[in-house]
């Protein structure tokens, strides 16, 4: 990959029949002081930022703001405050534009988790749109999101389907629900590897960041499965980190999305339509937008909307899935899952399991 004063092929901008952009570089230049991305690191293929010239620091700024403003870490301070606050702890603010098309842009962003724990990073998909001369961003999750999914030709059919429909579905999340109302309906959402083979529960139920929050995350590691982290269920997939990076996040159609962290030799996705049980990459320590790792391992986390379309990691408390009824511990990782009367807590082997 060439960086942003190079061109850039038009065939790396298709992947499956759905415009998406190849794996990008950083841009050659960063907004100055003052500006809501000034320490943001950008990436951007050199023919993105091509197209969109001068418009491209309104777009950064724009998009950094959205998303220090949802992040849990940085939403409290100002822009410029939150980014250096961050950076002392050694985390970076990313911002990734992907591709572009008239007033429409698209892409990823997130904010590294801490490297001095386990857990895991903030990320988001966006759209932008580009309206009376100002760019307005919708992050996943936000209203704009699922307005501009309907209408921006950067999104192919497939995954419009798809994201839309999960951005329409309310589901509720479980912090007031009754263990017993949550058990209703997950979609059908397998564990992290192929029906039928086992992997190792290495951590229960805990904190997609391992801190605070709800507990939406599970650890898997060995078994029969060969290492291989495959899809919960169908969707649409993408490389959070970009190329060669180890997080995954696939947007189910039901009202949830996956995420998948950790992972070595992953396919590059980028809103990408795939099936039930895809394969992803394998387990690893992969740490491409922070957290730690101390054996290869796949951090799995639930995620969903609330009733104001924000979206968030959801409470597994309560929840089935791969056939395995999951409950909280008294401390995190110490959960465990119910299946037909036997109990696997961690340290146990379980088969993934359609019903």
């Amino acid at each position: 990959m060439r960086t942003a004063v190079t061109a850039l092929s038009a065939t790396a901008l298709a992947v499956t029949g759905l415009l998406a952009a190849a794996p990008a570089a950083p841009a050659s230049s960063s907004p100055g002081p003052g500006h809501p991305s000034a320490g943001v690191v950008v990436k951007m293929p050199a023919a993105v930022a091509d197209r969109l010239g001068a418009e491209r620091e309104a777009l950064l700024d724009a998009v950094s703001a959205d998303v220090l403003s949802r992040s849990q870490d940085a939403r409290e301070l100002a822009p410029g405050a939150a980014v250096g606050e961050l950076a002392d702890e050694g985390r970076k603010v990313v911002v990734d534009v992907r591709a572009v098309s008239g007033d429409w842009a698209r892409g990823v962003a997130y904010v590294e988790a801490s490297r001095t724990r386990h857990g895991a990073p903030e990320g988001w998909l966006y759209i932008a749109h580009r309206t009376d001369g100002r760019w307005v961003p919708g992050l996943e999750g936000d209203r704009e999101f699922a307005d501009h999914v309907a209408r921006s030709p950067l999104v192919g059919a497939a995954e419009r389907r798809t994201m839309k429909a999960y951005a329409e579905r309310e589901v509720t999340l479980d912090a007031q629900a009754a263990p017993a109302g949550a058990l209703a309906n997950t979609g059908g959402l397998l564990l992290p590897w192929m029906p039928d083979y086992y992997m190792t529960l290495t951590g229960g139920p805990h904190a997609h960041d391992g801190a605070t929050g709800y507990w939406s995350a599970l650890d898997f590691a060995g078994g029969n499965a060969s290492g291989l982290v495959r899809s919960s269920r169908e969707g649409t997939a993408t490389s959070m980190c970009g190329a060669g990076g180890g997080w995954t996040r696939v947007i189910h159609p039901g009202g949830f999305s996956t995420d998948y962290y950790h992972l070595r030799n992953t396919t590059y996705y980028s809103g990408t339509s795939i099936a039930r049980s895809a394969l992803l990459g394998s387990i690893g320590t992969d740490t491409c937008a922070g957290g730690s790792a101390t054996g290869a391992h796949v951090h799995w986390s639930l995620r969903t909307y609330d009733a104001n379309y924000n979206g968030r990691y959801t409470w597994l408390n309560g929840r089935t899935i791969g056939g395995w009824a999951w409950w909280n511990g008294s401390a995190q990782y110490s959960g465990c899952g119910t299946r037909l009367g036997f109990t696997a807590c961690p340290g146990t082997a379980i088969y993934n399991r359609t019903g």
